[in-house]
């Protein structure tokens, strides 16, 4: 899989993780902006990357404290960046697989653009595992080209769709509706969706258990 061939090669798995930093560095900021955070005190970035995300978020709000989740491989990159950028009194990292290890709990989870790579039965095991390491009040954030509703409109989240069929062969990008429905399966109480930048949005399911 394209995954098997980037982490067997740690500087070009670096280098991929810079060149997707780019992509994602406008919608992080729009997110650091227009999230409401002032109520939480913990944030943990799953699929964290360089830790692009808990740096921005750790910058625009100084009582947050911060965790760039990834494979172990990945965690002397994120302490690399965290460290230049000057937050490591306040970001940490830890390391694990997804898909076998709880996440680390904090007030609210971050998954940028990282439900696209994986069938259903995959995405709903990252919701489920978000939910569990969730407090009462907690939420969940899915950083995507979220579809909208009635596939019309968001070419470029249909197209992304498409992309990622043809990559991984059963990976595939959501609607709002789609995020919805399986957030309410596994017990989150409501969720919104806030444009982002471009074709992008925030998808935030809410615990709803205060």
């Amino acid at each position: 899989s394209m995954f098997d061939e980037l982490y067997a090669d740690p500087a070009r798995l670096e280098q991929f993780m810079n060149a997707m930093s780019g992509i994602s560095a406008g919608n992080f900021h729009a997110l650091a902006e227009k999230l409401d955070l002032s109520r939480y005190q913990t944030v943990c970035d799953v699929g964290g990357a360089t830790g692009q995300l808990s740096i921005i978020l750790a910058q625009r709000h100084p009582h947050l404290r911060c965790t760039s989740f990834d494979l172990p491989a990945v965690e002397p990159i994120a302490r690399r960046s965290i460290t230049a950028a000057g937050v490591a009194d306040r970001v940490d990292t830890a390391s694990g697989d997804f898909f076998v290890d709880p996440l680390p709990e904090a007030d609210v989870i971050v998954m940028g653009m990282i439900l696209h790579d994986w069938n259903l039965d995959r995405k709903l095991h990252l919701i489920r595992a978000a939910y569990r390491a969730l407090p009462p009040g907690g939420a969940l954030v899915a950083v995507e080209n979220i579809i909208d509703d009635d596939r019309r409109e968001n070419v470029f989240g249909l197209m992304m769709s498409l992309n990622m069929l043809i990559e991984f062969g059963d990976a595939f990008d959501f609607s709002g509706d789609d995020y919805r429905r399986w957030c309410e399966q596994v017990g989150f109480r409501s969720v919104e969706v806030v444009p982002l930048a471009g074709p992008a949005s925030a998808a935030i399911a809410f615990t709803g258990r205060r």
